[in-house]
């Protein structure tokens, strides 16, 4: 696997870890959501994917 796909792969692991932990009893749901806005703002980009040569959205790029 890839560095980046094994990066990725590990950051939704935890993402998923900290969702379970978040509906325990007891959990700290600041925590949980700090934790969770940094681990999803520090998702690497797949290899191969351009957000800037993604799919045209509906409306763009189509003409009559």
């Amino acid at each position: 696997m890839c560095p980046d796909c094994e990066d990725f792969a590990c950051t939704v692991v935890m993402l998923g870890q900290l969702a379970l932990y978040a509906y325990t009893f007891g959990a700290d749901q600041k925590f949980a959501d700090v934790v969770g806005g940094a681990l999803a703002a520090s998702l690497p980009e797949l290899p191969g994917s351009n957000p800037i040569e993604g799919p045209e959205y509906p409306g763009e790029g189509w003409t009559p």
